[in-house]
This record gives structure tokens, C-alpha cells and sequence, in this order.
């Protein structure tokens, strides 16, 4: 599966930089366990992600990822991570951040 569509990522490189306020329009999750980002900007080079991150430790945090990265992690089963094609954000990258601090995980 594509991990970003073109629209998707139109919508990643029109939001302003490094800005909470954006809402997210690319989930991207890990279907083996532990791994959720919420994306809300692409920078220029095509790579870096802004958004919030959780890795499953009960620390979800604001902040940048690779795509290439997140594309070339290898889990159990052959297994990649996948795009939730159903996301559609109802709430800003900040309010999302907040509810996760609150409990320690996010919740989309």
C-alpha cells in the first residue's frame, strides 16, 4: 500500500510549518503492535514529517519523522506499516496531542 497519496500529501505541504494548530490528514500505523503517527506537514525535501508520534511507550509526543524511515521498518509477518485510509481528522494536531497526553496513547 502507498503510504501517501498525491492528495494526501498536497494537503501535508500546504500546512503551515511547524504548527500544532493544522489538523493531521495522514494516519499511518503499525498493524503488529505498537506505532501511530498523526501528520499534519511534509517539508520540501519530501522526507520529513511533522506530527505526533507514539511509539507505545505512554509517551506520545509532538515532533519529526522520516517517511523513508517509517516505509523501510520491517515488522514480524513481512509485515509494513499502512496508511488508515478510513482517517478523517475531526480535531487540530494540539487537541489530539492533549487527549493523548492524557491517557497515554493517542486516540483518533
Amino acid at each position: 500500500m502507498k503510504l501517501i497519496t498525491k492528495a494526501i500529501m498536497g494537503k501535508l505541504k500546504n500546512n503551515p510549518r511547524d504548527n500544532a494548530a493544522n489538523k493531521p490528514h495522514l494516519k499511518l500505523f503499525n498493524p503488529a503492535g505498537a506505532g501511530t503517527w498523526l501528520i499534519s506537514e511534509m517539508s520540501d525535501d519530501g522526507d520529513t514529517m511533522f506530527g505526533l508520534c507514539d511509539l507505545g511507550h505512554g509517551h506520545p509526543e509532538l515532533g519529526y519523522v522520516s517517511l523513508r524511515e517509517i516505509e523501510n521498518l520491517d515488522l514480524p509477518f513481512g509485515l509494513k506499516i499502512e496508511r488508515d485510509k478510513w482517517f478523517e481528522p475531526n480535531k487540530t494536531l494540539n487537541e489530539y496531542a492533549a487527549k493523548a497526553r492524557d491517557v497515554g496513547y493517542i486516540i483518533s
